[in-house]
Order: C-alpha cells, then structure tokens, then sequence
C-alpha cells in the first residue's frame, strides 16, 4: 500500500508521538508491504507554522528531511498536475493544503493517513 501521511501525522512522526496517538497509522507503516511518503506541501505548511510560532514540529526544521529519510518515508514533491487537479470526490474541508493532499493521492494513487474529522471520509482516506 502506497500512503501519504497528512501533517498532524507527520507532526506525531516528528515528535515521536506516532504510535500514541495514532497506532492504526503506525502499525500500517510498520508493515513491509507499505511505502509511506510525506508531501512538499506538509513540509511547507509545517515551516510555516513554526515560524509563525504558531507549532512546534518537534526538531529543527533544517533536520526533519534527514529524519524523514531515516525512517523510510519518501519526500513526495509537488507538481504541475498535483496542483491543478482536484480531488474527486469534492472533500468537505477547504483547507488548501489539505485539498493539495487529496490531489497528491489522486494523482499519484495514494491513500491519505489521515484522522481528521473532516477527511475521514473521503473515498482517498485510508481507511483503518
């Protein structure tokens, strides 16, 4: 299975809180026959908020693509068709960056690691 985690999880991930609050999620990552990749646009809102102040990613910005690496999980960067494609179905939520998520997967043919309320339902969500 191919999934891209949406940034409260990569939050978790980056804290090392992953298996606390989402163990579903961990426990699909830690299985051999998944990829796991994180967005472009998870990083860039996640710098963004840090340096609003408004999050703390749990390390140091500049070190977070090295541990993501480290740990297996792909950088998945974003493109042309990512950000003119829309998510099919239209999901609930008009965070942009979310939508952006939603396209990825739609793109690319991943399934979103995802506990918000607002996506859960999404035919792109993983469901767990």
């Amino acid at each position: 299975m191919r999934v891209l985690l949406d940034t409260h999880v990569v939050l978790a991930l980056l804290r090392g809180t992953l298996a606390k609050h989402y163990p579903e999620i961990a426990r699909t990552l830690a299985d051999p026959g998944t990829v796991g990749f994180v967005s472009v646009a998870s990083l860039w809102e996640t710098a963004i908020k840090s340096r609003l102040g408004k999050l703390n990613a749990g390390m140091p910005l500049e070190d977070i693509v090295g541990y993501l690496e480290a740990v297996g999980i792909a950088i998945l960067p974003m493109e042309a068709g990512h950000v003119i494609t829309a998510a099919d179905p239209e999901p609930e939520t008009r965070d942009p960056f979310d939508r952006l998520l939603l396209a990825q997967c739609h793109v690319e043919n991943l399934r979103l690691a995802t506990m918000d309320r607002s996506l859960l339902k999404h035919p792109l969500a993983l469901a767990i």
